[in-house]
């Protein structure tokens, strides 16, 4: 097996026999990575709560055939010490977390932008700067623009003419009136206005807008990037509504 060492954002655990667990790391320059942290859930474990969900970590790994195994872990960021204890940022943080390792498929391919977004976003969240769902829906927008996935906001997605007034989730975002579908939903211009502040990061703007228009934009949001990913992210359930 080859030594490797990388920095990582522990996504998530499982239990693996009485003392193990498998933890999937969101990786700086490897990607998604799974790895075996041996005797990680004994009471004497080195590796103490640094391979916990939430945490920036700086690892040392020998790659194997199907797992690699964690050597070394060291904390570069505890994030989760500031988000257990806030529900609303918790939640969002356990999205921000599921959603990472979905639009990561590959394991083991580099994707250094959604790392850094991921990185960034839980800063952001732990910090308790902004308003977590804002945060969370910036997050989304912004993952699923590096993904490819960007909703056109400003112009048609369809034929790309200007003066756009539903949302469209299977076209790609903002449609005028001759290529609405059915179903397109028709949010208020300060809704969409919100979309693009939190997607270009204006948070003077994010933070200045109104509740309604924060609760609109959340479902169309979380509706578009499920739609995209093909599958519900099961900790959304758990965010509370502004």
């Amino acid at each position: 097996m080859s030594l490797y060492r990388d920095e990582g954002v522990v996504l998530r655990t499982q239990k693996l026999g009485e003392a193990d667990r498998i933890v999937t790391i969101l990786t700086r320059r490897t990607g998604r990575v799974r790895a075996v942290a041996k005797g990680v859930r004994r009471t004497s474990s080195r590796f103490g709560a640094r391979l916990e969900p939430f945490t920036h970590v700086d690892l040392q790994l020998h790659a194997g055939r199907s797992l690699d195994v964690v050597t070394q872990a060291e904390t570069l960021h505890p994030y989760g010490e500031a988000l257990v204890s806030d529900y609303p940022r918790y939640t969002s943080g356990m999205a921000m977390l599921e959603t990472a390792e979905k639009l990561t498929s590959g394991e083991k391919e580099p994707a250094l932008r959604q790392f850094l977004l991921l990185v960034g976003g839980l800063r952001t969240l732990a910090d308790g700067s902004h308003d977590p769902r804002l945060v969370l829906d910036a997050y989304f927008l912004r993952s699923l623009a590096v993904a490819g996935y960007a909703p056109s906001l400003d112009k048609c997605a369809r034929c790309g003419a200007e003066g756009v007034r539903s949302f469209a989730i299977v076209t790609g975002g903002m449609v005028c009136g001759t290529c609405r579908t059915p179903g397109a939903a028709s949010p208020a211009p300060p809704t969409v206005a919100l979309m693009v502040a939190l997607l270009r990061g204006d948070w003077d703007a994010a933070d200045a807008s109104e509740t309604r228009h924060r609760t609109e934009c959340s479902g169309l949001v979380a509706a578009y990037l499920q739609w995209h990913l093909e599958h519900g992210i099961r900790s959304l359930q758990h965010v509370e509504r502004v």
